[in-house]
């Protein structure tokens, strides 16, 4: 599928319950979250709700009614001295992987995240044979900011975490305003 026939925009309420199922496939089938157990719709509600509520962007990619993968950018740490730094998250359908889905929700959220003020986005890549996400993350302009070995256990093994970060707008060229 073409990522431009595939609309993206920010989520909706009545969108929870298809990013729950696209979240649960990757906490039971994959290893880029460290999540053991699949959220449910209303912990995924909740957690719409607080990144709306900071003002982040949550979208989807959608093809008329069918939601096909979503990302957001969620607050790296609560404490203020963080408040420029985010970090995102991408998740396809498993059916809808490999087209640039992901690319183009990466794009589109690091878009709103630069005109938000936001200065820095970090990916905190879970699995270091995550290639596909690695790959996403370098094409849109992230570079490697380090490795934490062993840092995850899950399906029976250890599981390396990849930090890459992305400068947005100046960057730290200047103080934020």
């Amino acid at each position: 599928m073409n990522p431009q026939t595939a609309g993206i925009r920010l989520c909706q309420p009545a969108d929870i319950h298809a990013v729950t199922a696209i979240y649960a496939h990757h906490v039971n089938h994959g290893s880029g979250t460290f999540e053991l157990d699949p959220p449910s719709v209303q912990d995924m509600s909740q957690r719409h709700a607080n990144v709306v509520q900071l003002g982040l962007p949550w979208l989807v990619a959608c093809r008329g009614e069918e939601v096909l993968g979503f990302a957001y950018a969620g607050q790296f740490r609560p404490r203020p001295g963080f408040r420029y730094l985010v970090e995102d998250s991408v998740y396809i359908h498993p059916q809808h992987t490999a087209q640039g889905l992901g690319a183009a929700l990466l794009a589109e959220l690091i878009g709103l995240c630069e005109q938000a003020g936001i200065r820095q986005m970090l990916a905190v890549i879970g699995d270091s044979a995550n290639s596909g996400s690695i790959a996403l993350h370098a094409r849109l302009g992230f570079s490697h900011a380090g490795l934490l070995k062993a840092s995850g256990w899950k399906h029976g093994r250890w599981l390396d975490t990849v930090l890459m970060q992305r400068a947005l707008g100046p960057g730290q060229s200047c103080d934020p305003s």
